[in-house]
């Protein structure tokens, strides 16, 4: 049986300014905007041709509005993956993304802490070897 990780949630407080962010300053696609009613709506956005996406949930309690910005109790929670660092680290910083420090040199590729914009902390990496899987990464 084939599988994949289809989708990861994001708890956002705004579904429009978080695809503002999301598309606009990371360059991510919409692939899915369906209202709902009551105010809620379903959003889709990944970075173009992945194959794993993030939903975005807007926060309808006081318990889930208490998690948007640090869903990972402050580990870096998301990863995005690239093949061209230094193009995808200037453009980010040029686009405002606030970047915790300098990019470094791991066992696992160049990396680079950002925030999004409600500051969950995600990577910015370019795999060494071109290994997109992951699997050589420690956790934070």
């Amino acid at each position: 049986m084939g599988q994949h990780l289809g989708l990861v949630t994001v708890v956002v407080r705004d579904y429009d300014s978080a695809i503002a962010f999301y598309a606009n300053v990371l360059g991510f696609e919409v692939r899915e905007d369906t209202r709902l009613g009551d105010g809620k709506r379903w959003v889709v956005i990944a970075p173009p041709g992945a194959q794993t996406a993030l939903l975005l949930a807007r926060a309808v309690t006081a318990e889930q509005e208490s998690r948007i910005g640090n869903q990972t109790g402050g580990r870096v929670g998301m990863f995005l993956y690239t093949d061209d660092f230094n193009s995808d680290y200037q453009r980010l910083r040029a686009a405002g993304v606030r970047f915790e420090a300098p990019p470094r040199c791991e066992p696992y590729g160049t990396v680079a802490v950002f925030q999004d914009l409600y500051g969950n902390r995600w990577d910015l990496l370019q795999p060494r070897n071109g290994d997109n899987s992951g699997s050589t990464h420690n956790q934070k």
